[in-house]
């Protein structure tokens, strides 16, 4: 199909796609964890296989936004290279090699009537994703889906096309050659918007959507979805220097959650500098010389002139480039009510040597990660021992923080009996 041709009848295309779908996800959950673990490492050798094809595709992909006027940081998500192609090969081989969630138990009682309850995994089902321009979501989702014998939709976004294309591509032919059924993970053949919405509205073909992108995607998806939702919102991070933090750990923290890789979502975006730690001008020369535009408010303003005035909006936006919002504030209070009034529940961070004050924000900061004297660029399931991640959800509910394996399962009880009856 050519990259813009629209679907013919995008709730058709969706119907055909999730039946297929369901009876894949029949055969996945008929399919031991071995067989499916076999069946992933199959699939990182054939993106490993693959990698001209792949990396010429991206090579398109990356001209082509490059003629769009894509960003910087969109420019560095998209792009792919042996190494990146190899990172997600080694991410897939890893979910392969998990232990597997499902058929655990997770709770287990027996009633005073002799009755056993167990409460066990099992997969949800069939998941749709709709996801923005980083190709290596095709390899994560369809790898940590299938590990526990959940079916995918895809949909990337169409800067990624050509790449999302190739990718699939190889991660079917892995799934084939080892006996599980291709269909366990579908590409949505058109970028038509009209299947996007068909998707949204296939409750009961659909058990789940996963929107990871930017607010605008999360956004619409929340808006218009009649299937439940895992939201993955927006990283507007925030890193708190409090005044009892060692100062060179301070630094080497502030600048590698900034700029270590400013497109990914636990990328640092607000840097919270305590009026009482000494050692401010420090960090801020550092992320200047680094090539780090920072914006402050007026006392950020005095620490170095580099620093420019921040504006209302700078404090509520995920910059995912080299720009960064700088406040100073008066202690862990005035740090907290900042994160609370401006943060997005993704990742926050404070950076001190008092436990007691550490202890406090763990405690009291409401975001899906909070961390202490840690980059907020740890904040990946990779890093997390997850081998990959779906994308960090910042809701209450299901899951929160890197939805992996576990996120990507519900339950369901057992009840033995020997004869019990109620009357």
């Amino acid at each position: 199909m050519a990259l813009d041709e629209p679907s013919r009848d995008a709730a058709a295309l969706i119907d055909r796609l999730a039946g297929a779908g369901r009876l894949a996800q029949r055969r996945l959950a008929r399919s031991d964890s071995c067989e499916r673990a076999r069946a992933l490492e199959a699939a990182a050798d054939a993106l490993r296989s693959d990698a001209p094809v792949i990396l010429a595709a991206n090579a398109e992909d990356v001209a082509a936004g490059e003629a769009a006027g894509l960003t910087p940081a969109m420019l560095d998500r998209l792009r792919l290279d042996a190494d990146r192609l190899e990172g997600i090969a080694a991410a897939v081989a890893a979910v392969a090699a998990l232990p597997d969630p499902v058929g655990q138990a997770i709770s287990r009682d027996t009633r005073p009537n002799g009755l056993v309850l167990e409460r066990v995994r099992i997969p949800i089902g069939l998941i749709g994703i709709i996801y923005e321009s980083r190709p290596n979501v095709t390899a994560d989702a369809a790898a940590l889906c299938v590990r526990v014998g959940n079916a995918a939709i895809l949909r990337g976004g169409s800067e990624a096309v050509r790449s999302n294309r190739a990718i699939h591509a190889a991660m079917v032919r892995g799934l084939e050659s080892a006996g599980l059924p291709g269909e366990a993970i579908q590409l949505l053949p058109t970028q038509d918007r009209a299947a996007v919405g068909a998707m949204l509205a296939a409750a009961g073909l659909i058990d789940m959507i996963v929107p990871r992108g930017g607010k605008g995607l999360v956004a619409r998806v929340q808006a218009d979805a009649r299937v439940p939702v895992l939201a993955h919102l927006d990283g507007i991070n925030h890193t708190y220097v409090h005044a009892a933090a060692d100062p060179d750990k301070a630094r080497r923290i502030a600048l590698d959650a900034k700029m270590r890789r400013t497109g990914i979502c636990g990328a640092m975006e607000t840097l919270l500098l305590d009026a009482a730690f000494p050692g401010s001008p420090a960090i801020v020369g550092d992320l200047v010389d680094a090539g780090c535009a920072v914006r402050g408010d007026a006392r950020a303003q005095a620490i170095d002139p580099r620093v420019t005035p921040a504006d209302d909006a700078d404090w509520d936006t995920e910059y995912l480039d080299a720009v960064l919002s700088v406040a100073v504030v008066d202690g862990p209070d005035e740090a907290m009510a900042h994160i609370a009034a401006h943060g997005s529940h993704h990742t926050d961070a404070i950076v001190t040597e008092d436990a007691d004050v550490a202890e406090r924000f763990l405690r009291e900061v409401d975001s899906a990660i909070v961390m202490h004297n840690a980059s907020s660029q740890f904040a990946d399931g990779g890093e997390f021992g997850l081998g990959a991640e779906i994308g960090i959800a910042t809701g209450r509910l299901h899951a929160r923080g890197p939805v992996a394996l576990e996120g990507l399962t519900t339950y369901k009880w057992l009840v033995k009996g020997t004869g019990q009856v109620r009357g």
